[in-house]
Order: C-alpha cells, then sequence, then structure tokens
C-alpha cells in the first residue's frame, strides 16, 4: 500500500512548485498540503477539467461506507471489477505529482534487505526501530502515481470529491521491503493514462519501474 507520500524533496522540484503555484493561485494558498502528504489531505491531483489536464486540490481517500475512516488503495489487479472503483476507474482516471512515496521497515530487518544495496549502509538505531524510506525513480525528480477521482455525498448532503491511489505488485525493487507499490506513469504517459482506455488496462497490466530509496527518518 502507499500510505504517504510527498510533494517536497530536499532538491528543489521546479515541476512540483508549479502545479502547487498554479492550486494556490486558483483555489486558495491554503488549498492543499505542502511537504508530506497523509491520507484525507489535500493534494494537488492532475485531471481533466474543462478539455485540458489541470491541477485541482482533492482529498486523499474515498469515504467508507459506514463512514468509519477512508480507502486510500485500490488494487490494480481487480480495481475493474470491485464496485468501489470500477466506475471512476473508467471516468475519472488521474495523475497524483509527487517527490516519491514513503515505507517503513523494521531496522532488525534492514541487515539481509541492505545487502542487495551495496551502496547503502545502515545508521545506529535502536533495535527494531521502524526506519523511514523515500521510494523514487532513480536521477528523476518527479514521480507520477496513477490513481482515479469520485464524488461522494455527505450526511449533511455535501457533495466533494476524492482520490484514490492505485497500487500493483511489488517489483525486484521494492519487494525486499513491501509487497505492493504505487503504479508509476512516465511523465510523457499522463495524457493517455487520463484520456485512453487501452492505455489505461495496459498500465494496469504492467510491472513498475526501478526505483531507488533513501533515509527519510
Amino acid at each position: 500500500m502507499c500510505g504517504r507520500y510527498t510533494t517536497y524533496s530536499e532538491e528543489e522540484i521546479i515541476e512540483i512548485r508549479a502545479i502547487i503555484a498554479e492550486v494556490s493561485k486558483k483555489f486558495g494558498y491554503d488549498a492543499v498540503v505542502a511537504g508530506e502528504v497523509f491520507p484525507t489531505n489535500k493534494a494537488p491531483v492532475l485531471t481533466l477539467e474543462e478539455g485540458r489536464i489541470s491541477p485541482v486540490p482533492i482529498s486523499w481517500g474515498f469515504p467508507k461506507w459506514d463512514g468509519k475512516g477512508v480507502v486510500i488503495n485500490a488494487r490494480s489487479e481487480s480495481a475493474l471489477q470491485k464496485p468501489l472503483f470500477s466506475k471512476p476507474i473508467l471516468s475519472r482516471r488521474c495523475v497524483i505529482p509527487s517527490a516519491g512515496f514513503f515505507e517503513w521497515t523494521h531496522f532488525s530487518e534492514l541487515g539481509q534487505q541492505l545487502s542487495l544495496f551495496s551502496d547503502h549502509e545502515a545508521k545506529p538505531s535502536a533495535k527494531d526501530r521502524k526506519t523511514k524510506l523515500l521510494f523514487r525513480l532513480p536521477g528523476i525528480p518527479m514521480l507520477y502515481m496513477a490513481g482515479m477521482i469520485d464524488s461522494f455525498v455527505d450526511k449533511e448532503g455535501n457533495r466533494s470529491d476524492a482520490f484514490c491511489i492505485l497500487t500493483t505488485a511489488a517489483n525486484s525493487y521494492m519487494s525486499p521491503f513491501y509487497d505492493r507499490m504505487p503504479v508509476i506513469l512516465a511523465e510523457q504517459e499522463l495524457d493517455e493514462w487520463i484520456n485512453n482506455e487501452t492505455f489505461m488496462r495496459e498500465v494496469l497490466a504492467r510491472e513498475g519501474p526501478e526505483l531507488e530509496w533513501l533515509w527519510a527518518g
């Protein structure tokens, strides 16, 4: 699962700054959170608006039917068959821009994992402490995640939009740390993901790209 991601990194990312600036100008400077994004936060999402792909502020997580919590991820293997996801994935696909996503692993388990990555060394830590890692594309500052949007009506009759991130089975780069990862798009694929159903189905069936990870806390 993808439970948190970030819109900022240690390097300045021009694309992210431009997206947040456009959202802030159109919807207000407090329209989205900056930095680490948690479930239920409003974050910038790229979607089709008035015939063009534009960033809009949308809450992360589809409300659960019983009102207790939200659904933040959808499995790519079954999204087209699940009632909660089948309509939005066909009609309102979106892209979630980020600088990477986070996962956690117990420090005591890192020995075996780090042996697979000779350029990383274990940092001192308390035994069995959970360690936060940032995953991103090697040499590419932006990481675009595939998602979908749906509208929901609360008990007071207020309608609002929410987005959900699609995940896929972890590939060899991710599997030492977790068994799922976001469905990741290349920058040149954003338009086709949003507008082309055939391409969408191809993306859902493919394996994720190579990733790198950094210490994040």
